[in-house]
């Protein structure tokens, strides 16, 4: 018979809701104690390790059994190192280097890395195909646009952090490479043939099942081979059709940002939660500018009153609560016979210095390819160097707090190099957008470091007209490597502090075995 006493609680075990602060906030510790099931952490949620684990430590004492997540793709997207960049290469690079068992080796060192700060799910690893250069929101973060290679990736990543007890999440189903909208802002469309996007987009995904992925995440994405009408995360025929009859998963599902107006636009923050959980989904994360009380309370009770009225089943619910019990009790069993939570478990409350990944900064110098034009300049170089960083406008997706480039690395290695970044404002509408790049260079080597060319027309054509100039110019880039251009050109594969140093390294002739400790500062 039912109770529809316990419905309050049924609604929170399936919510992920983020907070703000970096110790746990009293209300999230009162819902902890009221059935919440998990809670979403981001940058803002992050200072330093032994932070993390103190703040994971308070919310055990209210939930043993809570589910920790993060969305850490050790990439160009990254909390934990959010304020100084990752230490890790991040998908693009490791999918260039195309060695499997480097990328589990990578993994795995950030799943002990996380688990021991008392974290149980990674929103990771990215499994779309990025077979459309152009798309504003995935680019480095996918392995490639080849699906194979993807789906070798995806399964050696979810392998490495699984066993270190953090259970992986493949993103975004049923894939967001072949888009030119960022669902942050819209409803993508991906209207390609269910025939290729069996040959592409779904390899990856079912490659991960295989390896045995405990978590699938949502894309917001309208896919009209398989649902003419509603949004993926929304969708009976896609979440519970495909993914859990044809593909058999039967791992939690979790949304992606529910706030997202891919899906609020249209249904509202309650109408698109209700929805998500009738369609199949097991967990709703709340993360964005919805980080508060009010809207779990706005959640909770549209999920009850959903079951009251009968739009949403009892029978669902409660299948979405099993599953999300069911993750929790994996990580807790897995945490604890791996050893993880050294520092969790401790609660420690000094600070620690941040030493980064070692074997993450490793994999990025075998990220790195330099291709040499004609009589292009040899490397390294002698003297100071001066840098220019052409910015584009910063992916949502990536943190503006996390900083990306080679003229601060460069400065370390080479005392006396200069630099200097430019943004669309300042040279799109100049007539010799070159003039403002020189000024003051004089002979001096010159780095000129971008990220995806071929999607900024403003960073093209200052660049080529700097390198009408100098030719000697060296170009670095850092996004998709689609246009190779410069007497010498680096691909880094991506903007993390790994690959910028790796960079840095490569330009100076300097190989640093690994960073000095940094502290996080507050």
């Amino acid at each position: 018979m039912s109770n529809h006493g316990e419905l309050p609680e049924l609604a929170a075990a399936v919510l992920q809701p983020g907070f703000v602060g970096t110790s746990a906030p009293d209300w999230v510790r009162r819902w902890l104690g009221a059935g919440l099931g998990g809670v979403a952490l981001f940058a803002r949620n992050v200072e330093s390790p032994a932070q993390v684990a103190a703040l994971t430590a308070q919310l055990r004492a209210e939930n043993p059994d809570v589910i920790v997540a993060i969305d850490e793709e050790a990439g160009d997207v990254t909390r934990f190192e959010s304020r100084l960049g990752s230490s890790r290469p991040g998908n693009l690079a490791l999918g260039a280097i195309d060695d499997p068992e480097l990328t589990e080796a990578v993994a795995r060192d950030l799943g002990r890395e996380l688990a021991d700060a008392g974290i149980t799910l990674d929103y990771a690893p990215d499994a779309d195909v990025n077979n459309n250069p152009g798309n504003p929101v995935i680019g480095v973060r996918a392995f490639g646009s080849e699906p194979r290679l993807v789906a070798r990736h995806t399964s050696a990543f979810i392998r490495g952090l699984q066993e270190s007890g953090v259970a992986g999440c493949a993103k975004h189903f049923p894939g967001h490479g072949d888009t030119a909208v960022d669902s942050h802002h819209d409803v993508p469309v991906i209207d390609r043939r269910r025939a290729d996007l069996e040959a592409c987009e779904l390899v990856p995904f079912r490659a991960a099942i295989a390896a045995g992925a405990r978590a699938v995440m949502t894309g917001h994405l309208l896919v009209p081979a398989f649902d003419p009408v509603l949004p993926a995360t929304l969708s009976p025929r896609i979440l519970t059709g495909l993914l859990r009859q044809e593909f058999g998963f039967d791992g939690l599902i979790v949304t992606d940002g529910i706030e997202m107006q891919g899906v609020r636009r249209r249904y509202g923050l309650e109408g698109a939660t209700v929805r998500a959980l009738a369609a199949g989904v097991d967990a709703i994360c709340v993360g964005g500018d919805h980080a508060d009380e009010e809207t779990a309370i706005r959640l909770r009770d549209a999920i009850v009153a959903a079951v009251r009225s009968g739009e949403l089943s009892e029978e669902r619910l409660r299948d979405a609560v099993r599953r999300v019990r069911e993750l929790a009790a994996w990580t807790t069993r897995t945490q604890i016979a791996t050893g993880a939570r050294a520092i969790a478990d401790a609660a420690a409350t000094t600070e620690v210095a941040v030493l980064g990944s070692t074997i993450g900064f490793a994999a990025a110098r075998k990220a790195v390819k330099v291709t040499v034009a004609g009589d292009g300049p040899l490397l390294p170089i002698t003297g100071a160097p001066h840098v220019v960083e052409f910015a584009p406008p910063r992916n949502i997706a990536i943190g503006s707090e996390t900083p990306w480039g080679v003229g601060d690395p460069l400065g370390e290695l080479l005392p006396g190099t200069s630099t200097v970044r430019f943004s669309a404002g300042d040279l799109e509408s100049l007539a010799d957008p070159a003039a403002p790049v020189l000024a003051g260079v004089g002979e001096r080597p010159l780095v000129l470091v971008v990220r995806d060319i071929h999607r900024h027309p403003w960073i093209e054509r200052a660049l080529r007209a700097v390198l009408d100039v100098r030719p000697d110019a060296i170009v670095v880039e850092m996004g998709i490597p689609v246009t190779v251009t410069g007497g010498v050109h680096i691909a880094t594969h991506g903007a993390t502090r790994a690959l910028g140093r790796a960079a840095a390294e490569l330009i100076a002739g300097v190989t640093v075995p690994e960073p000095a400790p940094q502290p996080i500062a507050a």
